[in-house]
């Protein structure tokens, strides 16, 4: 079985021979059909938890990905399907029954982070450390090699047992995250990255761009950069400011209904205008004091609103205590006004700060904390937001009123010991939340709260978090 990318071989019997050729070493790109695992709750003696939410299940992160360096990261989900993302490729979970998740497959496609997102029978898979060329067995490398492979790797799924590496498309300064924007024949992939130095060939300042990748559904194999949108062209937020100097973007939601994004951009957070998917223009932006690092962005249900995240510390602090306080290392939530550009105006938008959330459950000096990834919660009409906190867990929040926000639910493990930990992302998806464990694996919970109730009758074919829907 080849490790580079190829041309789709649709055919049975093409299939047939590659599922009958086993490989071995370095080189192999190890695609394993792994016996269904027990699931087990492994809170830990010293889990906290409310009294509604409930966790039903853990796996353990398979084989190939157990090392403590061999991160958890992000999630995506297709049908009955759970891809989560791992610094050394990427498993497949079926979870059709929640509380018995099962492991259906792996992939190992080392290249962190690994951020995954779905469309359809293809799979996009971000690629930021640098290896020494696009085939999955490569030995890693630097960012000072000019003939490294950093970018997006892109899979076919279709044989959801057996995934298919059918593209590598390079981009400046590698894929730290990915988001869609999806079409009915082509996707369009808005790819961040940042941290630019003299010294790396691909990676040259001043980056404050992203990348724009053009993947016909139909021919994946011919996936190419269709656009290189400069998005801070004075420069974006400057040095010798308490936020990072903006050099790209950290990642991006997008809201596709409304033809906008919110970035996440190191030392900015942007509203873009994606009308014009090749060229997102930047229309609105906004800068904080108490941010050290712009991270992540989620609107609120109707897109009058806009939850960031500050990641302080970079994922590897203990930030969630007296002494850092509620306001750094937390989400700023903000008010938006936005309207659609036509052919007699530009688009137009306006963020309002209206206050910070940050969890109050103080967590241990030896433990990271800090406000990650999440996703909205699908009540029609509201806005209800489940968040990973690294070690500080999972919570659920009640934004409906932006100026008043409050947790009502949360999950929350007892110290891990070796290492950065926690709850990388937690989504919610076909009425349970899923959480992608750095270190201790793929966890199911259950929140039951009447306010939620409407939400557990919402079913998705398919979830990307930063792909945001309106419910």
């Amino acid at each position: 079985m080849p490790t580079s990318p190829r041309p789709l071989r649709r055919s049975p019997l093409a299939r047939a021979a590659r599922l009958g050729i086993a490989l071995t070493g370095a080189a192999a790109l190890a695609i394993g059909l792994a016996p269904a695992a027990g699931a087990a709750d492994t809170g830990g003696s010293g889990t906290d938890k409310s009294d509604n939410i409930e966790h039903l299940a853990n796996l353990p992160k398979p084989e190939g990905f157990d090392s403590t360096s061999a991160y958890n990261s992000d999630l995506a989900f297709t049908g009955d399907y759970a891809i989560d993302g791992n610094y050394n490729g990427f498993a497949v979970y079926d979870i059709s029954e929640p509380e018995e998740p099962e492991l259906v497959t792996t992939v190992l496609c080392p290249g962190g982070q690994g951020d995954v997102s779905v469309s359809g029978d293809l799979l996009y898979f971000s690629v930021d450390y640098p290896r020494e060329n696009a085939d999955c067995g490569a030995a890693a490398s630097t960012p000072a090699d000019a003939d490294a492979f950093e970018g997006m790797r892109v899979f076919d799924i279709s044989d959801i047992e057996s995934p298919e590496y059918v593209a590598a498309v390079p981009t400046t300064c590698g894929s730290h995250t990915n988001s869609l924007v999806q079409g009915e024949e082509t996707d369009y992939i808005y790819v961040s990255s940042y941290a630019p130095s003299e010294r790396y060939p691909n990676c040259q300042p001043p980056h404050d761009l992203i990348s724009v990748i053009e993947v016909p559904k139909d021919s994946p194999e011919d996936a190419a950069v269709a656009s290189e949108p400069v998005l801070f062209p004075d420069g974006g937020n400057p040095p010798g400011t308490p936020s990072r100097e903006t050099s790209g973007c950290h990642d991006i939601t997008v809201y596709a209904e409304k033809d906008i994004a919110a970035g996440a951009c190191m030392g900015d957070g942007v509203v873009m205008d994606i009308s014009d998917p090749v060229n997102p223009e930047v229309i609105e932006t906004v800068r904080d004091d108490n941010f050290a690092f712009w991270h992540s962005a989620t609107f609120t249900n109707k897109g009058d609103g806009v939850i960031f995240t500050d990641e302080l510390g970079g994922g590897g602090a203990a930030t969630c205590n007296a002494e850092i306080g509620p306001e750094r290392g937390a989400d700023a939530i903000f008010g938006l006004k936005s309207k659609k550009g036509n052919k007699n105006r530009p688009a137009e938008a306006e963020l309002t700060f209206k206050n910070y959330f940050k969890i109050d459950r103080f967590q241990e000096d030896t433990e990271n904390c800090v406000a990650h990834n999440g996703s909205l919660i699908p009540v029609k009409g509201k806005n209800y937001f489940v968040q990973a906190w690294y070690q500080g867990g999972v919570s659920v929040i009640d934004f409906n009123d932006l100026e008043n926000p409050k947790e009502i639910a949360y999950f929350d493990r007892g110290p891990f010991t070796e290492g950065i930990s926690g709850s990388w992302s937690a989504y919610y998806y076909n009425g349970h939340i899923y959480s992608s464990e750095i270190q201790q694996g793929f966890d199911v919970l259950k929140v039951t709260d009447k306010r939620l109730k409407r939400a557990e009758k919402v079913r998705f074919d398919e979830l990307n978090p930063q792909n945001q829907p309106r419910y």
